[in-house]
């Protein structure tokens, strides 16, 4: 059975509604009125194999911030649903990932503890109509939201774009890796018994 999770928030800011189907092959459906961060969430689901659809409508006449904070928390509650108890998953993944002179690394535990660990500076103020102030919130509401520890460090700087891309590719191979299943894992892998 595919594993597929489904997360909703309404506020007076913003209308998210975000499916994530964990074994899926990279089929999206992205439309949340800001075309760069359409372009990462491809990103990070075509190279984790995931199938997403994201449906954002935000108030993006005043900025981009609520739009993809929002996504961020409503995508981090779905990435939690579809992992559900977490039995027979690997619960780790890791990946570094170059983007031409850029070098990313990304590291996931889904662990049930919310952390972001940043390390990453960009040297413009937007990218696209994506404020680059925004690629760590996001990452921090996905982390909080989903219930994982979630580590984000360049390694070789760049270009914003290059270095930006690469962080949404590695987080899509690093989260694949940490949800895929393992015949060897028969319950959650932990000493405590639950994660």
């Amino acid at each position: 059975m595919a594993r597929i999770g489904e997360a909703q928030r309404y506020t007076s800011e913003t209308s998210i509604e975000v499916q994530i189907n964990l074994d899926g092959s990279g089929i999206t459906q992205i439309e949340t009125g800001i075309g760069f961060f359409d372009h990462m969430l491809d990103g990070f689901a075509r190279h984790g194999l995931f199938d997403l659809t994201v449906r954002a409508d935000g108030d993006l006449q005043v900025d981009d911030h609520h739009t993809i904070e929002d996504t961020g928390i409503v995508l981090g509650q779905a990435i939690a649903d579809a992992a559900g108890d977490k039995r027979g998953i690997a619960r780790y993944g890791s990946r570094i990932i170059p983007m031409d002179e850029s070098l990313v690394l990304c590291a996931v535990d889904l662990c049930g503890r919310p952390y972001l660990g940043w390390d990453a500076q960009f040297g413009a103020e937007k990218m696209g109509e994506m404020s680059t102030q925004m690629v760590r919130e996001f990452f921090y509401a996905v982390s909080y939201s989903a219930m994982m520890n979630l580590h984000m460090k360049v390694l070789t700087p760049g270009n914003d774009h290059h270095m930006c891309e690469a962080m949404f590719k590695a987080f899509g191979k690093a989260l694949d890796m940490a949800v895929t299943k393992d015949p060897r894992i028969t319950d959650v892998l932990s000493t405590k018994g639950s994660i």
